[in-house]
């Protein structure tokens, strides 16, 4: 974990073995055939993700990036495994931020869904980025409760990361989720339980959001693709206001979030470095 580049020649050459360009969702995503997340993701009993700094990486930029996986999103982690998601990682680290430590969420509805949330590794590489966006189970639920479990996100991110960058450099990392319903407003101390193992205290999604930006600067990616979709956007902008980003093409994705990070840093102490350490991004030109 965050000792390993991402490199866009051994990823395409992988994504072709793998054949993620023309095989299904089932056949990529091995645990919608099993029907239950893998275990690897199961947050019960996680105590921290950790984005630490390593002689690769020496100012880890944490992100955390949660992808609503309940029925009318789905398709999303299909679409960033097939080339979004080299988009991404590529266009941050040409953008003169080469050091981006990157964590999968799979959001649900704690209400409805047998996993609301499933948990990846901080991570840098290649190789295990796939990895942990392969491994989600797109249980493709939700309910009509009007809401998913995006305040999930806040409180994991909130209660159970560490960080280098904001214990050593007092630099907040990057929170995105992505979605098209409104967030569920109240996370019952007995939802936490089941979902973390342990949990003694109900909090409102005010409540997580403020305790999530003191270590992260919080996104919400709306993706105007229905009615129902553009009403919930209109919540989060008034939820949180520029930092809710509205989309028609789910496609836009990778590009709205390399956008913010690049901007983000680009006046930071990341770009007084005159010759940065791109991981062989050079040369290398993105779409």
């Amino acid at each position: 974990m965050g000792g390993t580049r991402y490199d866009m020649g051994a990823r395409d050459d992988r994504a072709k073995k793998a054949g993620y360009a023309s095989k299904s969702v089932s056949e990529i995503f091995t645990q919608n055939s099993k029907r239950m997340a893998h275990p690897s993701m199961n947050p019960n009993g996680i105590v921290f993700r950790e984005a630490r700094d390593s002689d690769v990486h020496p100012n880890s930029v944490p992100i955390i990036l949660g992808l609503d996986v309940t029925g009318s999103m789905g398709h999303i982690p299909h679409e960033l495994i097939k080339d979004g998601l080299p988009k991404l990682m590529g266009g941050i680290i040409q953008g003169g931020v080469p050091d981006p430590a990157l964590l999968f969420l799979g959001i649900g509805d704690h209400e409805c869904d047998g996993y609301p949330l499933q948990v990846g590794q901080f991570e840098s590489g290649d190789e295990e980025l796939d990895m942990w966006l392969t491994r989600t189970y797109i249980e493709s639920g939700g309910g009509g409760n009007a809401g998913e479990s995006y305040l999930l996100a806040w409180y994991f991110a909130a209660f159970h990361t560490r960080t280098d960058a904001f214990e050593k450099r007092n630099q907040k990392g990057l929170l995105f989720t992505v979605g098209d319903e409104p967030t569920l407003k109240i996370l019952p101390a007995s939802s936490i339980k089941e979902i973390m193992g342990s949990g003694q205290q109900t909090y409102t999604h005010l409540d997580l959001l403020d305790e999530v930006k003191k270590r992260y600067d919080v996104y919400h990616i709306s993706v105007l693709h229905s009615d129902q979709a553009i009403n919930a956007d209109r919540g989060w902008k008034e939820l949180l206001g520029q930092n809710c980003l509205s989309i028609t093409d789910h496609k836009e994705i990778p590009n709205v979030i390399k956008d913010i990070i690049c901007e983000r840093f680009k006046n930071s102490d990341y770009s007084k470095n005159d010759n940065p350490d791109l991981g062989g991004f050079e040369n290398i030109q993105m779409l």
